[in-house]
């Protein structure tokens, strides 16, 4: 069934079920009135000659320019022309195919004064498999994602380049392959499809998609590496969290409970120490506030996606239009930085866990580095050293992008949020992030194999599932192929849906 995009109830989860899955789109029936009602007012101002930022104006430093009636006619083209200034590789598809569906509902609301058609063509190219070539790199986050969305305009008027069946064409061949009419740009159009922060906020909502399920892996590898290092289970009794009060952490020690679940630690017939390390006993206090962190980032990221980020705005009721800087990317820019920290957070304590496994002097009687044959071979050794390497780099990666601004345009944008930088960066994050984290859950698994107590179906379940995909290390061999299936395998889900089916949902 479509997913009606009306302005409201654009959800994180709807969002990438469009840019990922291809669900189709259709535009409500009351949004398509509003935006006809929007565009009749526009029209009236045009023709009574009253001044409107980017619609008889220039924009930027040239805002105090006035067009006349020939050069509003032109203007929105060579405005496309002019912004479409990105470099580089193409972005993903469903982060173009995100950015067209946020552009799509922000278009709902008739606050934007665009034809709409411009915004039909959005939806037909979202249904038929037209996605523009857009390259990654050279948004500021305002006024909003500018060079990337002009890479998706140039398509209205039948330019640019887009990716149709497979193929990347001209984007009028791809139009006329898909039977989609060029609909051209008109006064405002241009303007109107590229002025918000778009395709960074569908990218964090695509980054906080698959985030969240990261941490209920991060909980599985946890579980898994507690039962191998015969952990004491009371630091994850709910009435230690639920007497703090933060509900990440109250569900994160629900979850490894789960986890654990059946097994002789959880059922206290493994001897333990009184008290454990760090990162043994507080997981859910950190994971858990990971959790509240991407909450947080997920409301902001959904207010922007059903908010109205344009400029200037449009009141069809009040027959007035307001320029200000909705378009401003900071709501989502800060809270993402924040997200992508906190992904970083949680796979240092996970490597802090690995390392346990693999110390004699901290893993509770199992063999060094995890191998039965200690000074002939390394075991996992290695492994850590390559899960050090990820966690610097996330470190680096880590640095809030947010306050970075460069004034442009002559000063006239003179703060900037920069929360591309922010989405790109945290998409460099989460992938190391999966490395890191399937490491764990890689040593974990060699772990319990040398230990002969029962496990929690949970556990038992996930190291199953890693028993699939790379064999216990018996003698040394090269590790390079089971660190790529591990992080595949962690990117792909599989653990997490395979343990809920023994569980139930985490998190």
């Amino acid at each position: 069934m479509a997913i009606t995009l009306n302005g409201s109830g654009l959800s994180i989860d709807r969002l990438a079920k469009i840019a990922r899955y291809n669900e189709p789109v259709e535009l409500d029936s009351d949004a398509l009135s509003r935006m006809k009602k929007c565009r009749d007012m526009l029209e009236k101002k045009i023709d009574a000659g009253e001044i409107m930022y980017g619609v008889n104006t220039g924009i930027g430093e040239f805002s105090e320019v006035v067009l006349d009636d020939e050069q509003v006619k032109d203007f929105q083209k060579y405005l496309i022309y002019n912004h479409s200034a990105g470099i580089g590789d193409p972005a993903p598809i469903e982060y173009v195919r995100g950015a067209m569906a946020a552009r799509i509902n922000v278009h709902a609301h008739g606050n934007s004064g665009v034809r709409p058609e411009i915004t039909q063509t959005l939806v037909d190219m979202l249904n038929k498999g037209v996605t523009p070539f857009v390259c990654q790199k050279g948004s500021v986050g305002a006024c909003g994602d500018l060079a990337p969305m002009a890479q998706i305009a140039l398509l209205m008027m039948g330019e640019g380049k887009a990716y149709f069946k497979g193929e990347l064409l001209e984007g009028k061949t791809a139009m006329e392959k898909a039977g989609i009419p060029i609909p051209g740009l008109k006064a405002r159009d241009g303007l109107a499809v590229i002025n918000g922060s778009n395709l960074l906020t569908a990218m964090s909502a695509i980054f906080l998609y698959d985030a969240t399920r990261w941490l209920n892996q991060a909980e599985i590898g946890c579980a898994m590496s507690l039962e191998a290092l015969k952990a004491n289970m009371k630091p994850y009794s709910a009435k230690l969290h639920e007497v703090r009060g933060f509900k990440g952490a109250v569900r994160s020690a629900e979850s490894i409970r789960k986890l654990v679940a059946g097994g002789d630690l959880a059922e206290g017939k493994v001897k333990c120490k009184v008290q454990d390390a760090y990162s043994m006993r507080s997981t859910p206090q950190v994971i858990g506030t990971a959790r509240d962190a991407l909450a947080y980032a997920r409301s902001q990221v959904e207010i922007e996606l059903n908010g109205v980020g344009d400029n200037p705005i449009f009141f069809p009721d009040e027959d007035i239009q307001l320029s200000g800087a909705n378009f401003q990317g900071t709501p989502v820019a800060l809270p993402m930085d924040m997200a992508g920290a906190a992904i970083t957070m949680v796979s240092v304590m996970s490597e802090r866990r690995m390392n346990r496994l693999n110390n004699p002097a901290l893993s509770v009687g199992l063999p060094p580095f995890l191998t039965k044959g200690a000074g002939m071979f390394s075991g996992l050794m290695l492994s850590q050293y390559t899960a050090d390497s990820l966690i610097v780099e996330q470190r680096i990666l880590s640095t809030p992008a947010s306050i970075q601004s460069i004034p442009a345009a002559a000063d006239q944008e003179d703060f900037v949020s920069m929360g591309m930088n922010t989405a790109l960066k945290n998409f460099q994050i989460f992938e190391n992030a999966c490395g890191i984290l399937g490491i764990e859950i890689m040593a974990a698994a060699q772990a319990l194999d040398f230990r002969d107590y029962k496990f929690g179906r949970g556990v038992t379940k996930a190291h199953e599932v890693v028993r699939r995909h790379v064999d216990f290390l018996d003698i040394d061999r090269p590790l390079y192929s089971d660190h790529t299936k591990m992080q595949q395998l962690i990117r792909s889900c599989e653990i997490l849906e395979e343990v809920e089916k023994e569980v139930g949902t985490l998190g």
